[in-house]
């Protein structure tokens, strides 16, 4: 029994990782002041989230092609931009967002451990019912409650650009099924060229997780290639969630 205790410990140190940036979505860490950016037509909280081990990405408010933006870059890294929200369920509604992506990342799979990488994410909190989670999920949220002071979230959402996998898929995230990823664009097919969205919150959760949204805690966004070690440029357009 003691082999395979030791090996869930380093599997949940690994994943804690992986969860790290949706804890800090709920708030948790110091930001100075001097890390905030422009988001759309108007100045918005946006605070810039490093990651501990990891060389950031770089986000830039730009004008490009007509439009307020945000140029994001990294090299071989990854960081966020997030804002803590509080939005109870009966209210969600629509959410509009716009990107343009230069290129995909090459090798990168967002079902692979070790190349989950992309070019965009625009990433959802939600609350919901702890008690549902498996064994592994408890202690995952355990241990971020001890190491972040904040328990895991109960589910997370990303809108994500993938290299190959259909409009419309669902990844789950090889180290927890509590962050899944929902395929909104594939293939190079539309790269270069501003493209907008407008999703439905509820019915994007239920398609991923199985069951209604709880309250919306965060959102962010994030351009990473730490794991492939590989270089990528993005424009992240306004973003705007409209309530019930």
């Amino acid at each position: 029994m003691e082999r395979p205790i030791k090996r869930l410990i380093l599997q949940l140190l690994r994943t804690c990782c992986v969860i790290g940036f949706a804890v800090l979505l709920l708030g948790c860490a110091t930001v100075s002041e001097r890390d905030q950016a422009v988001a759309g037509n108007s100045l918005v909280p946006w605070q810039h989230q490093h990651f501990p081990g990891k060389r950031a990405s770089e986000y830039q408010p730009v004008r490009y092609e007509g439009r307020n933006a945000l140029l994001a870059r990294a090299e071989s890294a990854a960081s966020m931009l997030r804002q803590t929200l509080n939005v109870p369920p009966a209210e969600l509604s629509q959410l509009q967002f716009s990107w343009q992506v230069s290129g995909l990342i090459n090798n990168a799979d967002m079902a692979l451990r070790d190349s989950d990488d992309s070019p965009v994410r625009l990433v959802l909190v939600f609350e919901g019912d702890r008690s549902k989670f498996s064994m592994k999920n408890a202690m995952l949220s355990e241990l971020a409650q001890t190491m972040t002071g904040e328990p895991m979230p109960y589910a997370t959402l990303m809108y994500v650009w993938c290299n190959t996998r259909a409009p419309g898929s669902v990844i789950i995230n090889p180290r927890t099924d509590r962050i899944r990823k929902l395929v909104v664009e594939s293939g190079k097919g539309r790269l270069n060229q501003w493209l907008d969205y407008q999703r439905d919150i509820a019915a994007d959760f239920e398609q991923a997780f199985g069951e209604p949204p709880g309250a919306l805690l965060g959102i962010g966004i994030m351009t990473d290639t730490d794991n492939t070690h590989s270089k990528a440029h993005s424009w992240y357009g306004p973003i705007t969630l409209t309530k019930r």
